[in-house]
């Protein structure tokens, strides 16, 4: 499955492993992606969810590090001899073990399979005391064994003979020594004996100071003495070896026990790394099923402060295979594909999600998507090929069980090629007839989505009086740029406004604003500069029957070439009308014709029409000839045709 950064399940699989204890529980959840098995990935979200009810219920479990238990153990294979902080930390890790099992008895009155783990667990409490014997403070005790206790007191009897000798020698003669204490030097006891005093004191030289000035003196009276503490510690040495060898020999005997427990340990950590993460976010376990329908009740994006985190309501299926997202640029659209995305990772990985009850996802055998850099100033040609590159490799695998992700839909070219290549790539889609949601600012790609089968827009919330984004995804109705809205209320002159309007929806039809529901947005008025988008709630329109229900000036689209024209003739008894195209006067069927804006929106009442559908030769004619009777005058008609 696609899994690459751009939705950040990366970042949720490293703080999982953050979560872990031990290395190998880290590797496999690192490692974890969503599988394509329906009955592995119930399972996986089973034992998240039975881990999470045993952290409630019992607290943190009792688990180990073992970082070096795999190293260990691995020189136990090889016939080495094993050290005594290797043999403590094997007992450590026994111990640990035999406080999970008493932890997982504690979770059977919980009713959760993973309780009985318990009985995979080996106690070993033979190898456990006996380690826990010998071993004391990383070394070998003394009560090891008789024979080294033996040889232990032995050296301590020597060792004290050796210091009451040198110290009756340091207080009859102070004033040869640099200090007033017995030292050692090389493993042997000696004096620190002044430079000039050295050939006072009969013995070997063992070492002498930086300066020079200080010698250290093993005295010929202790030196029969220190042999024979030397032999001692031969024979301590000696003895050591064989306790140390006989306790890994205990250790191998059992290793396969050991090596049982280990991989035990890890998979309860693995599981419970996942029940953490699930406390951490807030998240709860969500049914997976094969029926295609995603439903996300109150999800939050898992790597947003859930204090700043709008939550998420979202439901495609049932019958809609792909929602188009429209609305103003940071308005969070990116984000609640990311959202869609990510939760649907992380619900077939086995991982809760931070969602409300009834959230559910289906099982998608790759979730494909194309998502930029929405913030970005602009898009170069390499970056719209990179894009392009994507989504075909995205459209060749796309199937019926894919969901697809795709942000900002052609965007990064020219604006009229972009709109045909997204409803291109949205029919190709919707023909694959997997699930997908699109982010566009494109109106006719809401238009398409409008008529289409199995699509359906939705818009992200905006508040037009703070003029900030609300981050709410509101599914069933198309969302706008609101460039006018926002441009009016940081002060822009009305007449840019009104200017910017006429360019952008009379001039080249480039927008279609007939909304789902039927309601119709605001045009300019003359001296109101009532501008769409500026207004919250318009009444719904009355419906009329036939070409009748067309008044001259009204902005109508015409099909199949979806141009942009104004009435100037009102429907005759042939269902024939009028209309302006791009200073063209023709006229055509009635059944050719959708309203786009009503001329009450466009244009204040007792408007002359003259201006629109006149020359300017034609206006100065008529104001002349209304003064009185001008020779030579005459009013032409522009030609008229019939479609």
């Amino acid at each position: 499955m696609n899994q690459n950064q751009l939705l950040e399940f990366h970042t949720i699989l490293t703080q999982l492993a953050e979560l872990a204890m031990s290395e190998g529980a880290k590797a496999k959840l690192l490692a974890l992606s969503p599988s394509l098995n329906e009955r592995q990935c119930r399972s996986g979200m089973h034992e998240t969810t039975e881990a999470r009810k045993m952290l409630d219920a019992l607290g943190s479990p009792p688990l180990a590090l073992m970082k070096e238990l795999d190293p260990i153990m691995q020189q136990v294979r090889l016939g080495a001899m094993l050290f005594p902080e290797q043999l403590a930390a094997i007992a450590q890790f026994l111990n640990s073990c035999k406080r999970m099992k008493i932890y997982l008895k504690k979770a059977e009155s919980l009713n959760v399979d993973a309780a009985f783990y318990g009985g995979s667990l080996y106690e070993l409490t033979e190898l456990h005391d006996e380690i826990e014997r010998i071993i004391r403070n990383g070394g070998v005790d003394s009560g090891a064994s008789p024979a080294l206790g033996s040889i232990r007191r032995k050296q301590e009897h020597a060792a004290a003979a050796v210091k009451a000798k040198l110290a009756d020698l340091l207080r009859s003669r102070k004033e040869w020594f640099a200090d007033g204490y017995v030292t050692t030097r090389a493993g042997r006891f000696v004096l620190p004996v002044k430079k000039e005093y050295k050939n006072q004191v009969s013995g070997t030289v063992i070492e002498a100071s930086n300066t020079g000035s200080t010698y250290f003196i093993e005295p010929s009276s202790v030196r029969k003495l220190q042999d024979e503490i030397s032999v001692l510690q031969a024979e301590e040495e000696e003895e050591i070896r064989i306790i140390l060898c006989g306790l890994t020999e205990m250790v191998d005997r059992q290793l396969a026990e050991i090596e049982a427990n280990r991989g035990t340990m890890e998979t309860l950590d693995f599981i419970f790394a996942k029940a953490r993460l699930s406390v951490r976010m807030q998240a709860i376990p969500v049914p997976l099923t094969t029926d295609r329908t995603i439903v996300i009740v109150q999800g939050r994006h898992p790597l947003l402060k859930p204090e700043s985190c709008v939550p998420l309501n979202f439901r495609l299926g049932e019958g809609i295979r792909g929602i188009v997202i429209t609305g103003p640029n940071t308005g969070g659209k990116t984000v609640a594909l990311k959202t869609i995305g990510l939760l649907s990772l992380m619900a077939q990985s086995g991982l809760h999600v931070p969602a409300a009850e009834g959230t559910s996802f289906c099982m998608n055998n790759a979730v494909l998507y194309d998502i930029g850099d929405g913030q970005s100033i602009s898009e170069n040609l390499s970056t719209f090929s990179s894009h392009m590159t994507n989504i075909i490799r995205i459209l060749e695998m796309a199937t019926e069980e894919t969901l697809v992700l795709l942000d900002e839909l052609g965007s990064g070219t020219d604006p009229a090629e972009g709109m045909g290549l997204a409803v291109a790539i949205l029919d190709e889609l919707r023909s694959k007839k997997g699930l997908f949601v699109a982010t566009t600012h494109y109106p006719q790609v809401k238009e398409f989505a409008m008529r289409s089968e199995g699509l359906v827009n939705a818009r992200m919330e905006f508040d037009r009086d703070s003029l900030k984004p609300l981050y709410i995804l509101n599914i069933g109705e198309a969302g706008e740029s609101c460039a006018l809205h926002i441009a009016r209320r940081l002060g822009l002159a009305e007449h840019m406004l009104k200017r910017a309007y006429a360019e952008a929806y009379r001039s080249g039809g480039e927008e279609l604003r007939q909304e789902q529901d039927g309601r119709h947005s605001a045009a300019v008025k003359h001296g109101s500069a009532s501008i769409p988008g500026l207004q919250k709630d318009l009444p719904p329109k009355t419906v009329r029957h036939g070409g009748q229900k067309y008044q001259i000036g009204d902005s109508v689209t015409v099909y199949p070439q979806k141009a942009v024209g104004i009435i100037f003739k009102r429907c005759d008894e042939q269902g024939m009308l009028g209309v302006q195209l791009k200073g063209k006067k023709q006229f055509v069927n009635h059944k050719r014709l959708k309203l786009l804006v009503a001329a009450t929106e466009l244009y204040p009442e007792d408007y002359d029409f003259s201006i629109v559908f006149d020359t300017v030769e034609n206006r100065k004619a008529r104001r002349k000839m209304e003064k009185g009777h001008q020779a030579g005058l005459k009013i032409t008609r522009r030609e008229e045709e019939s479609e």
